[in-house]
């Protein structure tokens, strides 16, 4: 089981699924309406190391962070 989580605005509690890889998490996310307009703006970190292949195999216990466009100034 892996614990997604989503910072800042997008305002949606974590959850935690089942998945075997970062293409699995996108998967499952795009099937929630209130999410896919983030996904496509937003970066992910993996255990707060940022990543950037869908390919990227998960573990037990690894922890999804979606981080929407920050601005500031």
């Amino acid at each position: 089981m892996i614990k997604v989580e989503f910072l800042g605005p997008i305002g949606k509690d974590p959850i935690e699924m089942e998945a075997v890889t970062l293409a699995d998490v996108s998967a499952k996310l795009k099937e929630d309406s209130t999410l896919s307009a983030w996904l496509n703006k937003c970066a992910v970190a993996l255990n707060d190391t940022m990543v950037n292949d869908l390919t990227t195999i998960l573990k037990d216990g690894d922890k999804v962070s979606i981080l929407p466009p920050v601005c500031g100034g």
